[in-house]
């Protein structure tokens, strides 16, 4: 028989620990094969670790008190979230507040179709907002219109700024991220898109 943890070597004994065939290589002076060892030295650090006083946070207490003969359910967004590199996430979220890291976003073909939709969004967002700042600009140059329209310029920085802190925020916690108009123009083009 061959040993486990090598094909084409055969074995000279089981182990002691697991019952594995293993070779000479692999087995030690007690006998134990290296998955044996490597268990007992976890083990070893696990025990000798101290706790870290101070309060354990909710989820954390969540995945602790739940047995380990349950089965854990993920949704599709825990999934995509945890897939999705921390590096793209941040990428989309500062595309939000600063269009050439949206534009670089879209072409990282490793995220997933969530984090594209959001890094398109950042786009739109920010076209849609410098489109509104230009309407309003052309506006101002009307007789009658303009008073109003110069009034509402000033109040475009603040809400572009709020609404790009909270679309990148929820960008970078991985939640769905649904800008208005925007991003049920976009989810209809991606839903189109093969890639």
């Amino acid at each position: 028989m061959d040993c486990y943890f090598h094909s084409n070597v055969p074995s000279a004994s089981s182990c002691s620990g697991c019952g594995k065939p293993i070779c000479a290589t692999c087995r030690d002076f007690n006998g134990a094969c290296p998955s044996c060892r490597l268990a007992a030295k976890v083990d070893a650090a696990a025990a000798s670790r101290q706790r870290i006083a101070g309060a354990v946070p909710p989820h954390a207490q969540a995945y602790s008190q739940q047995q380990p003969s349950q089965p854990t359910v993920v949704t599709k967004a825990e999934v995509a979230t945890l897939s999705d590199r921390a590096e793209s996430r941040a990428l989309v979220a500062l595309g939000y507040p600063l269009w050439p890291l949206a534009l670089i976003s879209i072409f990282d073909r490793k995220q997933s179709r969530q984090l594209r939709s959001a890094g398109f969004q950042a786009l739109g967002l920010n076209v849609g907002f410098a489109g509104l700042y230009g309407m309003l600009e052309l506006l101002t140059n009307i007789p009658f219109l303009g008073f109003s329209a110069a009034i509402l310029i000033p109040l475009l920085i603040p809400l572009f700024l709020v609404a790009s802190v909270y679309y990148g925020i929820k960008a970078w916690n991985g939640d769905e991220i649904r800008v208005p108009i925007i991003g049920d123009w976009i989810d209809d083009r991606l839903a189109t898109d093969p890639t």
